[in-house]
């Protein structure tokens, strides 16, 4: 989960009235796009998947970006004030770099392990702006769970007993989980 200062929240809420891409639809992205909504953007969701599509628009994404599809990207090119990257695992971030405007803000919440390599030219073509996000204290958090308490935001999950945590592991690693698995502590 990422977490947000007032002042950022403040910030963004003014911004988020322009464009938002999130590009992932799993645990961390399913909730980008209900923030991004919350925050009054208009939000595409940017996946390898065109499986997700439907799951996108349920969200509440307004958009929906196959990434591995040339002209779906190429018809987003400059459309973003601002990229969401959701996703954990290593991939190449200079395919989204061009998709923002002009000042326009990567933000990596997603954490892969690699090291993120961006030409300098694909920063400065643009005045683009790359950054990251992992977590905040006690102060962020509780705004954070005010916001959704006043947005009516939750994760989506599937609860599951305590037996099932191999099946479930095994589920995970294939990216079978709508949005996470949430162990019923009354199974333990």
């Amino acid at each position: 989960m990422f977490l947000l200062t007032d002042e950022q929240c403040a910030f963004l809420t003014q911004l988020f009235q322009q464009m938002l891409a999130v590009v992932g639809l799993g645990g961390l992205g399913h909730m980008g796009v209900k923030f991004g909504v919350a925050f009054g953007a208009e939000v595409t969701v940017l996946s390898t998947s065109e499986a997700k599509r439907e799951a996108a628009k349920t969200l509440g994404a307004h958009h929906f970006v196959v990434t591995k599809n040339a002209a779906e990207v190429a018809a987003v090119q400059g459309q973003f004030d601002f990229i969401l990257d959701t996703v954990a695992a290593d991939h190449d971030i200079n395919l989204y770099l061009p998709l923002l405007r002009t000042n326009g803000t990567y933000i990596n919440v997603g954490m892969p392990l690699a090291p993120l390599q961006v030409p300098s030219f694909s920063l400065a073509n643009g005045n683009k702006t790359v950054t990251g996000s992992g977590a905040g204290g006690l102060p962020e958090t509780q705004e954070m769970l005010d916001f959704c308490a006043e947005h009516n935001l939750v994760s989506d999950i599937e609860l599951i007993a305590i037996k099932d945590i191999h099946p479930a592991f095994e589920r995970m690693l294939k990216g079978d989980v709508r949005y996470r698995f949430v162990i019923d502590m009354a199974t333990l």
